[in-house]
């Protein structure tokens, strides 16, 4: 029906979301993948890298939401010149803008003085300590660009046709696998920007904690701690103040019906020793991988670590460094951590420690970003970076699987330690764990070891998720990348946990 007067107006149609966005040399785009959506981006002219791995021209990759990169300009690093490129993006973005200012040029400098130490190690007699290649070990806070290094400076070696190994000590985050595992992994091709790291032949160790300050508390002992501490300091409180310390009252509430439920265990605090046996079982299996393979011996490895830097975190990165005979140190975005490495490795003269500015594009993530950031990794590692994979549901009984906790158990009593000893943990103690409904959403680790004793020399072949115990039928449900019987019968519990969405 018309209607007199004005015309129907058809609404106007929304923006185009296909950009160009064009570099000038040596600047690079920092991009953020908006949460919901995800984004493409190709190639249109000149030449361009993500992670320092080359862009194929003309060609759509497909980014996922909540990814994070920054392209920058890919020059020809073999004469040091820079060309112009021009982008285009299709897609939403929750920020992206051009920089000039970046550190790529001091990156790029390192990578050419590993080149050439990996060219003399080639070049040396095999039976020669100067047939070692270059050993890098990239340190620094969190948030200071640390994996992104360690990725350009792989990838550029693999452009070069070298094979270096690459090792991730950040159980935080996970870079080659899950998060609460060290792992190693060869680097035969420049790694793909959007895929991530291969998982063709990783060597992974199952630490089973997101930090390494981790203690196992049985949960009567926690309880009985807190009651005794909490309700004294309520009484002392002058009266004036009692509201302010409310919550100690309710923390001891708390404790008491905590003592009721079912659980045997709370998860607390630290278990730095597992950490380092760990770190000292991958460092001895590389070792012993390097000496039969002159051409990665040459290639050398790069090393990612953790953010923590101070106290115990300083001691672990010294036990790294010292662990896989580190003849280079990248000190990424901190001063103070840069003088301090200089001062305590001045006595080894084949150690260079060497400080780099981190980049401007690197975002600072606070706690609960970094738990998602886990759970995603989680995620991904089952259904795919794209929910391109099908896990498999597989239901065993009890009986067929022993699940073991390692490191972290209570102490002996000093009553039977000799006189003068003080009581313990020993990091590598293997604890049977009870299956119950305690194990549901747990990620566990299916271990390659023949018998329990082999559970802390063996490295993993992959992860399982616990989606249900039953208690009358003792059967257990869980989530399996693949189908079919598991590799091995032995399970490593840690306090990893993924609820799925």
């Amino acid at each position: 029906m018309a209607y007199g007067g004005g015309t129907s107006v058809a609404p106007p149609a929304p923006p185009s979301a296909v950009r160009q966005v064009k570099l000038d040399k040596e600047c690079e785009l920092r991009v953020e993948v908006s949460p919901d959506a995800p984004l493409r981006l190709r190639l249109l002219n000149g030449t361009a890298e993500i992670f320092g791995t080359e862009i194929p021209p003309q060609i759509w990759l497909n980014f996922p939401p909540r990814f994070k990169f920054a392209v920058r300009r890919f020059p020809s690093w073999t004469v040091f010149t820079w060309y112009g490129a021009t982008i285009e993006m299709d897609g939403t973005t929750e920020t992206d803008y051009t920089a000039d200012e970046t550190p790529m040029i001091s990156y790029v400098n390192v990578h050419a003085v590993l080149d050439a130490r990996r060219n003399r190690a080639k070049a040396s007699p095999s039976d020669s300590d100067l047939s070692q290649g270059p050993r890098v070990i990239v340190v620094g806070p969190t948030d200071s660009g640390k994996s992104t290094l360690s990725r350009m400076l792989l990838s550029w070696a693999a452009k070069q046709g070298w094979k270096p190994t690459f090792v991730d000590l950040d159980i935080g985050q996970g870079t080659i696998t899950i998060p609460g595992c060290i792992a190693a992994t060869p680097i035969e091709l420049p790694i793909d920007p959007v895929e991530g790291v291969p998982l063709d032949m990783p060597l992974v160790y199952f630490h089973g904690h997101a930090t390494p300050r981790y203690l196992i508390l049985h949960r009567k002992t926690f309880c009985t701690w807190s009651l005794l501490v909490a309700y004294p300091l309520y009484l002392l409180v002058p009266t004036f103040i009692h509201s302010q310390v409310a919550s100690l009252g309710l923390w001891a509430i708390f404790s008491v019906l905590y003592v009721f439920t079912p659980s045997y265990v709370v998860h607390f605090s630290a278990n730095v020793d597992l950490y380092k046996v760990l770190v000292k079982e991958l460092a001895q299996i590389l070792e012993r991988q390097f000496a039969g393979n002159v051409e990665s011996r040459a290639a050398g490895m790069v090393i990612n670590t953790m953010g923590w830097t101070e106290g115990v975190g300083y001691e672990l990165l010294l036990h790294a460094i010292d662990t896989f005979n580190a003849s280079v140190v990248l000190v990424l975005g901190q001063e103070k951590l840069w003088s301090m490495l200089k001062d305590v490795l001045k006595n080894k003269g084949n150690v260079d420690v060497v400080k780099l500015q981190k980049s401007g594009g690197v975002v600072s993530r606070n706690a609960k970003v970094r738990q998602k950031s886990r759970a995603y990794k989680i995620r991904e590692y089952f259904y795919g970076l794209s929910n391109d994979l099908s896990p498999h549901s597989n239901i065993v009984n009890f009986s067929d699987l022993c699940i073991y906790r390692v490191g972290g158990g209570p102490p002996a009593p000093r009553s039977a330690l000799p006189i003068g000893a003080e009581p313990a943990t020993d990091p590598t103690r293997l604890t049977p764990v009870y299956i119950n409904r305690d194990l549901l959403h747990l990620v566990l680790a299916v271990s390659y070891a023949k018998e329990p004793e082999e559970i802390i020399s063996s490295n993993v072949a992959g992860f399982i998720w616990i989606t249900d115990i039953n208690l009358e039928s003792k059967k257990i449900t869980y989530l399996a990348p693949s189908a079919g019987s598991l590799p091995g019968k032995y399970l490593i519990m840690g306090s990893l946990t993924w609820y799925e969405p």
